[in-house]
C-alpha cells in the first residue's frame, strides 16, 4: 500500500479535501504542517524542494510529490474504487463540477474567508465583490442539491468532497450561516458528514493555527 505524507496548514480547505478523501478511503497519512502564515510557501527554497507552484496542499506518495487537488482526488478515486464515476456520463459530471468548484466556489470562498478571518483589515469593497459572487455560486449549488442527495446523483463522489471543502469550516470564519441562507446546502453538508469516517477540518488537520481576527 502507498505511504502518504500530506503537506498542509489547518485552515486550507484544499488540504481538507485530500485529508477527507484519504480518511474516507481508510488510508492513513502523515501530516506535515506548513507555516503558510509565515510565508514559507513563497520562498525559493520551498518551491524548489516541495512545490514549484507555491501552493498547499502537496501529497507525497511513496516520496513522489503530487500537486493540484482535483487531479489527486480523481487518482485516489480510481485507485480505491470509491467516490468516482460509474460510467462516462458520471465521469463527465464529476469533471464538470470539479472545474466549476476550483474556478468559482472554492476559488472565491477561499479568498473571501481568508481575508475576512485571517487578515486584520480586509478591504470591504473587495469583500463585497467576493460576497456577491459567492452568493450566486451558493444559489447554484443549492438549486442542484435540492433536487438530489449529492451533486451528480444518489451517491457522493469526489465532486462533493471538493465542493464541501471550504464550506465545512466554522461559520465564525466565513460569516455564512448556510442553514439560514441556503438550507439545501446545509442539508447536503449534513449528508456528507454522515458518511462513515467523516471528520471536521480541524479534527483532521491539527497544528498551529493562523491568528484569527473575527
Amino acid at each position: 500500500m502507498p505511504s502518504y505524507r500530506l503537506h498542509y496548514f489547518p485552515e486550507s480547505g484544499n488540504s481538507y479535501k485530500l485529508a477527507l478523501m484519504l480518511t474516507l478511503c481508510g488510508q492513513r497519512f502523515e501530516p506535515v504542517w506548513t507555516d503558510f502564515g509565515g510565508g514559507i510557501t513563497r520562498t525559493a527554497a520551498w518551491r524548489a524542494n516541495v512545490n514549484p507552484m507555491g501552493e498547499i496542499p502537496v501529497l507525497e506518495e511513496d516520496g513522489v510529490r503530487l500537486t493540484q487537488t482535483g487531479p489527486i482526488l480523481l487518482q485516489l478515486a480510481a485507485r480505491y474504487g470509491r467516490f468516482g464515476g460509474a460510467d462516462e456520463r458520471e465521469r463527465f459530471e464529476i469533471l464538470r463540477w470539479l472545474f466549476w468548484d476550483n474556478q468559482k466556489l472554492s476559488g472565491f470562498m477561499a479568498t473571501y474567508r481568508y481575508r475576512r478571518a485571517f487578515t486584520p483589515q480586509p478591504d470591504e469593497k473587495v469583500q463585497g465583490f467576493l460576497r456577491a459572487r459567492i452568493d450566486d455560486f451558493l444559489s447554484i449549488l443549492a438549486g442542484e442539491v435540492a433536487q438530489r442527495p449529492f451533486i451528480i446523483g444518489e451517491r457522493p463522489t469526489v465532486a462533493d468532497l471538493s465542493l464541501c471543502g471550504y464550506l465545512s469550516f466554522p461559520v465564525e470564519e466565513s460569516g455564512y450561516d448556510l442553514a439560514a441562507r441556503f438550507p439545501p446546502v446545509a442539508a447536503w453538508l449534513q449528508r456528507i458528514a454522515a458518511l462513515p469516517g467523516w471528520k471536521a477540518p480541524y479534527d483532521l488537520l491539527p497544528g498551529q493555527r493562523l491568528p484569527r481576527y473575527v
